[in-house]
């Protein structure tokens, strides 16, 4: 399996956005990445919770 090409705490992008690697580990073959989403403006009633956390392999990626 080849050498994973993002790193933990590193910004990538992705269609539909940009985001931060949270961890990775091997899927299929292939590096599946954790990616927490960049927040937009904070709603008037605050934050309620977690930023978006979503899994996407490496191709998906763009440094």
């Amino acid at each position: 399996m080849a050498i994973p090409k993002f790193c933990k705490h590193q910004i990538v992008h992705f269609i539909g956005g940009t985001g931060t690697i949270k961890g990775r580990r091997a899927s299929a073959g292939a590096w599946l990445y954790t990616i927490e989403m960049a927040q937009g403006p904070e709603p008037e009633m605050g934050g309620i919770g977690s930023e978006t956390i979503i899994l996407l392999y490496e191709a998906d990626l763009q440094s």
